[in-house]
C-alpha cells in the first residue's frame, strides 16, 4: 500500500524524518523539471532545486491539506524561482556601476605596474651605489635607516637619492625624445 504524499507531508513536519525522505525522493525529479522550466539553465535549475529542497522541512509545516500536497509544493517551486529571479536583479541594479568602476580601478592598476616596471628597468641602468641606496629608500627605510645598512651618513643618503632621481629623469627625457 502506497502512502499519500499528504500523510507523508504531515509525518514530515512533525519531525519524520523517513517520510521527508521519501517525499524528497518521491518528488525531486518533478521539483528540478518544474525549476528548468523555470530558470531555462541547468545550473539553475539544480540550485534552485536544492534552495528547495533545503528549505522544505521548515516549510512542510504550512502545508494545511486543503489542496494536493503537489499542487502545494510547486507553488513553493515557483515562489522560490521568483525570490531567486528577484534578488538577480537587485544584484544587477547595485553591480551596475561596479562595472565602469572595476575599468577605471584595472586601468589605473595597469599604469602602476607600467611605472614600476619602467622603475625597475631604470634602476638596473644606474651606477650600484645609487641603485643601491634607492632600493633601501623605496623599502620604506629613512636616510638615517638606509644609511645604517649601507655604512654611510643619512646625509649621504639624501645626496644618492637626489642623484638617483637626475639619472632617472635623464633616462625618461631620453626615451620621450625617441
Amino acid at each position: 500500500m502506497t502512502v499519500s504524499d499528504e500523510t507523508l507531508a504531515q509525518a514530515a513536519a512533525d519531525g519524520d524524518a523517513a517520510a521527508f525522505s521519501a517525499l524528497v525522493e518521491r518528488h525531486y525529479d518533478g521539483v528540478f523539471r518544474l525549476a528548468f522550466r523555470l530558470t531555462g539553465a541547468r545550473a539553475e535549475a539544480e540550485d534552485l532545486t536544492q534552495d528547495v529542497c533545503a528549505a522544505l522541512p521548515g516549510k512542510l509545516s504550512g502545508f494545511r491539506g486543503a489542496s494536493r500536497f503537489t499542487t502545494w509544493l510547486w507553488r513553493v517551486v515557483v515562489n522560490a524561482a521568483h525570490d531567486r529571479r528577484r534578488r538577480a536583479a537587485v544584484r544587477a541594479r547595485y553591480a551596475e556601476g561596479w562595472g565602469d568602476w572595476e575599468v577605471d580601478r584595472r586601468a589605473a592598476d595597469a599604469e602602476v605596474a607600467e611605472a614600476v616596471d619602467w622603475l625597475t628597468q631604470a634602476m638596473r641602468a644606474l651606477p650600484e651605489e645609487l641603485r643601491d641606496t634607492l632600493a633601501l629608500v623605496l623599502d620604506d627605510m629613512s636616510h638615517a635607516e638606509a644609511g645604517e645598512v649601507l655604512g654611510i651618513s643619512g646625509g649621504t643618503v639624501g645626496w644618492r637619492i637626489s642623484e638617483a632621481k637626475k639619472h632617472l629623469r635623464a633616462m625618461r627625457a631620453r626615451e620621450e625624445d625617441a
